[in-house]
């Protein structure tokens, strides 16, 4: 893949958008989402275009399409810093989770994660929250025998993140909120 130079994502800010898809594209081939089986490319696509109208930074946007590069793909940091602006790195590192298998049950790992993106700048907090929205709808419509365990812990989350747009923050607690109201 041809990397633009920096200077030339400084002058056309949307070349890094695209190139960010290209990434994540490239990253994500033969990945599917769980539970409907498209090509996994269409949940971050999904999450850029819930940012958009709270943060249309080209920036951002960029990030958000490679939130789940370096935790789902081979693809690594080091890979993506020759890549992208270092703003982009640096707001997919604090999306990317922290734990491994060897920090304990579920509920120690969802702990260290959500530490981790709880210290995240508010840009990143905000594709957190369009993260989460596009996967508690997904888990609530597919799976709904995980779908109490996963909101409950989405719910933690969100609690902790403060920092994103507050718009779109509550528009996801309002969401979790319903989801939660519907499993009663």
């Amino acid at each position: 893949m041809t990397t633009p130079h920096a200077h030339t994502f400084a002058h056309h800010p949307s070349l890094v958008v695209r190139h960010a898809l290209a990434i994540a594209t490239e990253a994500h081939e033969g990945q599917v989402r769980r539970y409907t089986h498209e090509p996994f490319v269409t949940h971050p696509i999904a999450v850029a275009q819930t940012v958009a109208p709270f943060n249309p930074d080209p920036l951002v946007l960029a990030a958000a399409l490679l939130h789940d590069v370096v935790e789902d793909t081979p693809v690594t940091a080091a890979d993506l810093a020759r890549e992208m602006p270092s703003s982009v790195v640096r707001m997919v590192l604090s999306l990317t989770n922290q734990a491994s298998p060897t920090d304990g049950d579920r509920s120690s790992r969802k702990q260290i994660d959500h530490d981790h993106v709880a210290r995240a700048e508010p840009r990143a907090q905000t594709i957190k929250y369009a993260d989460v929205l596009h996967n508690v709808q997904s888990i609530a419509r597919h799976d709904p025998s995980f779908s109490p365990t996963y909101l409950q812990e989405k719910a933690s989350l969100v609690r902790r993140l403060n920092r994103g747009h507050p718009v779109l923050r509550r528009h996801v607690w309002h969401c979790i909120d319903t989801l939660i109201a519907e499993l009663d």
